[in-house]
């Protein structure tokens, strides 16, 4: 298999004459053709973990910490508050629904206050603190 096509990379060192290439070309480029090793030398079996030139790994200091601890605080409690409220809100919608099947429409219309009620509360946690959203 010859790549008469492409121009030959004066730079890319020759194949012997009697036996291919063992890499497959994918590219255009015969210069990117070359196996990994011809083309980036530096780069060792051991480069990673045993590289001198590597000195720090992962993204840095302070990476993954909690940069406003107050505020995330903050967030989990209105989130608990705001997961409790729903919780109740399915409970009474059950409830509610349990009822107005039953035909006790007195009860099913103070269950729909509840509901609307813990929606207000909702409402109220939201607007609580505007800057934080």
């Amino acid at each position: 298999m010859t790549d008469s096509s492409f121009p030959r990379d004066p730079e890319a060192p020759r194949p012997p004459a009697d036996r291919p290439p063992a890499y497959r070309p994918g590219s255009a480029q015969p210069r990117l053709n070359r196996p990994v090793r011809e083309r980036y030398p530096q780069i060792r079996p051991t480069s990673g973990y045993g590289d001198p030139r590597i000195r720090h790994t992962g993204p840095g200091p302070g990476a993954g910490t909690e940069q406003e601890p107050e505020r995330s605080s903050k967030l989990s409690a209105r989130l608990a508050l705001a997961l409790t409220v729903v919780i109740g809100q399915l409970w009474g919608l059950t409830i509610v629904v349990d009822e107005w099947m039953t035909g006790d429409t007195g009860t099913a219309w103070w269950g729909a206050g509840f509901l609307v009620l813990s929606f207000l509360v909702v409402l109220g946690l939201w607007a609580l603190d505007p800057k934080d959203r």
